[in-house]
């Protein structure tokens, strides 16, 4: 065993027997997602284990090397991949690598006492056997103190199954999942406030306060839903999503947001209810921060987001067709909208392949070269493969596991022509742009102006059709949508996925829509959702004048799906986390994940090294079967690919939000927008 003298940069060598304790962990832990963790390393040739002092966050590759083998940092650096290689995945390698962590979980109201323990763990790209683990799991527990209980956690779906004809009498486990169920915190965006405090213990509580919620207020409740107006911070008291419509939102407006496991226990100790407190979260810390503080007066700031006005880009109102999606592309958004712009432009990319999708593969990641012997594995190439025989795979494997379903989108200008079609609706839509110069937005000092936003909506759900309107629509169904018994009809506007202001769920999507007549009330339904109460008060808040804004339509073939979900193409639990996908999957629908009403599983899918690993089940009771998690893995690479051909700039990184459906053995891409990280 070997620990750090504070004293001296060198390490020591313990004696053999001389257990790990719990003392002894405490002294040299690092923190980590709110848990204290210790690397360790175990040399086979001097049957030797080393505890590292892990408070300055020393990676294990850097121990290895240079304590261990004397190597400088630059004959490190120079051979990173080949010495990678060696430690983590040669199977009659000298050192086997693992960090471990400690857990308490409370008390039951059983009155069963808090349990302690340590979970053993190899990161999640070592490709340690059944044989490997089970030698390293019993090394390690014969260096630790008897009384801690040692546990060993898989570091992916591969060595989960592993385990599986392991006793766990001989080898206790516990699976990621069962640990993030159990945590305490989360924190899912950075930040501080300084605001009032307005605590509720459900939902329902809060839909009866006659008090509207307010720019100053931080809302406390189980799962914040969606609809909630402009705040300045979130706490969650139940677990959620990253990737729900209200936190994607929150993550956008730049507030602080966590969920936060007793802390409306913790409110009514200190009394904080109704009152107005500092709040922070930090992404490495071990809980949220609140504290009592003094009102903020009538001249205290209003958040970031009210003061950097968004910029939108002004609507091409030009009489232009319905067009099915496949004859879009990218910069069709300033007449189809964001959504539309992206699905068409995916549409083209995935049957004629793009210059840019081996993008984030291609660049030097130092001391690396490139990532490409890392895609060329997943492909199942050999590492030097060129990228003329990457871009041939790549090929393939989108063609043979990806597709949009298709569609048409009425553009912005059919918008117009319908809204200056009813000089009533006409009228109504100028009394409240006129309402809004004088500045008053609804749900604020004036409640007149949501009457108007109603009022609006109410007419155009009602006004007369005009008949080429109607007409042209039903020509596009007939010769694009030809036999889809069901489509869904989505919105596409140019006041959403902008940066600052996601607009995530705040326009109308209509599912299981069946008949021309059912398209068209439907697409009135979306056009009025451009118009609702909050979607004027929240473009309002972030400087989006009316007149600038119009609402495109989707109409697109209905699939019938297995699985659905989002992904993100990064880790919005780990910023620096460049290897992983973060997928939440519903065995139900999409709508599941994104509403924030049910508790999606969580995966993340490694699209370096490859695995995959469950963090969290949500509501499900089991797992995805074996055949799913492949068809996840490999929808997770493409969307790394995809991040690299949507990205605005060379450097390949900015990460893309898509939803999905698994509909067989294939994967239909239903929407593609950029992921807007906090900070």
């Amino acid at each position: 065993m070997t620990r750090s003298d504070r004293n001296d940069a060198t390490t020591r060598p313990r004696l053999p027997g001389d257990d790990l304790t719990l003392e002894d962990f405490s002294g040299l832990a690092g923190h980590v997602g709110g848990y204290p963790y210790v690397k360790i390393v175990f040399d086979r040739e001097e049957s030797v284990l080393h505890f590292i002092d892990s408070a300055d966050g020393t990676l294990h590759v850097k121990y290895v090397g240079c304590e261990i083998l004397g190597m400088s940092i630059d004959e490190l650096a120079s051979r990173l991949d080949s010495f990678n290689d060696d430690v983590y995945r040669n199977p009659d390698r000298r050192f086997y690598l693992g960090t471990l962590a400690l857990h308490t979980r409370a008390a039951a109201e059983d009155g069963d006492r808090a349990d302690t323990f340590l979970s053993l763990e190899t990161v999640d790209v070592d490709t340690m056997s059944r044989e490997m683990l089970r030698f390293f799991f019993h090394r390690v527990r014969e260096h630790v103190d008897p009384a801690l209980r040692l546990v060993l956690k898989p570091a992916g779906h591969q060595q989960e199954g592993y385990l599986a004809d392991i006793p766990e009498s001989e080898i206790p486990r516990v699976l990621s999942h069962e640990l993030y169920s159990t945590a305490s915190f989360v924190p899912l965006s950075a930040g501080a406030a300084h605001g009032r405090l307005r605590v509720y213990r459900s939902e329902e509580e809060y839909r009866a306060d006659p008090e509207p919620l307010e720019w100053q207020d931080i809302v406390v409740m189980p799962r914040v839903p969606e609809d909630i107006p402009r705040v300045s911070g979130i706490i969650h008291t139940e677990h959620t999503t990253p990737l729900s419509h209200i936190n994607v939102m929150a993550t956008g407006w730049g507030i602080p947001n966590a969920v936060g496991i007793g802390a409306l226990e913790r409110i009514d100790r200190a009394g904080l209810a109704g009152r107005w407190v500092h709040y922070r979260v930090e992404a490495d810390g071990g809980d949220l921060l609140l504290e009592a503080a003094e009102p903020g007066g009538p001249g205290e700031a209003r958040p970031a987001l009210a003061a950097e006005r968004i910029t939108v880009d002004l609507p091409d109102l030009a009489p232009t067709a319905v067009t099915p999606l496949s004859e879009l592309r990218e910069g069709d958004h300033v007449r189809f909208g964001t959504k539309a712009a992206n699905l068409g432009e995916l549409t083209h990319l995935l049957q004629h392949g793009s210059p840019r999708w081996l993008g984030f593969y291609q660049l030097p990641r130092p001391p690396r070269a490139d990532l490409l012997r890392y895609l060329a594995r997943q492909l199942g190439l050999p590492e030097d493969a060129d990228a003329v025989e990457l871009d041939d795979a790549v090929r393939i494997l989108v063609k043979e596991y990806a597709h949009v379903p298709r569609g048409i989108v009425l553009p912005f200008s059919l918008q117009q022509g319908f809204l200056d079609s009813s000089p009533e609706l006409r009228a109504a839509v100028d009394r409240l742009d006129s309402a809004l110069r004088d500045g008053t937005p609804p749900g604020e000092e004036g409640p007149r102006t949501e009457e108007l936003c109603l009022d609006v909506q109410r007419l155009i759900r009602t006004a007369p059709l005009p008949e080429p309107i109607r007409a042209e629509v039903d020509r596009a169904l007939d010769r694009h949508l030809y036999g889809a018994r069901v489509q869904v009809v989505r919105s596409s506007s140019n006041a959403e996925d902008l940066p600052g202001f996601s607009a995530a769920g705040l326009y109308e999507s209509v599912a299981h829509v069946s008949g021309p007549e059912a398209v068209l009330d439907a697409v009135r339904e979306v056009w009025a959702s451009l118009f609702s109460p909050r979607a004027v008060l929240l473009r309002s808040q972030a400087g989006i004048p009316l007149d600038h804004c119009r609402m495109a339509v989707i109409v697109q073939e209905q699939v019938g799906a297995t699985v659905g979900g989002v992904l993100v193409t990064c880790n919005p639990l780990s910023p620096q986390d460049f290897r992983n996908v973060y997928l939440n999957i519903s065995p139900r629908s999409v709508t599941d994940v994104v509403s924030g009403r049910g508790a999606p599983l969580q995966y993340l899918c490694n699209t370096m090294e490859g695995g995959s690993r469950t963090v969290s089940l949500g509501s499900a009771a089991t797992d995805l079967d074996a055949g799913t998690k492949d068809l996840v893995r490999r929808l997770a690479l493409i969307s790394r690919l995809l991040q690299a051909h949507f990205s605005p700039d060379e450097t390949y990184a900015a990460p893309v939000d898509i939803e999905w459906a698994i509909d067989g053995d294939g994967v239909s891409l239903l929407q593609l927008r950029p992921f807007r990280t906090a900070g």
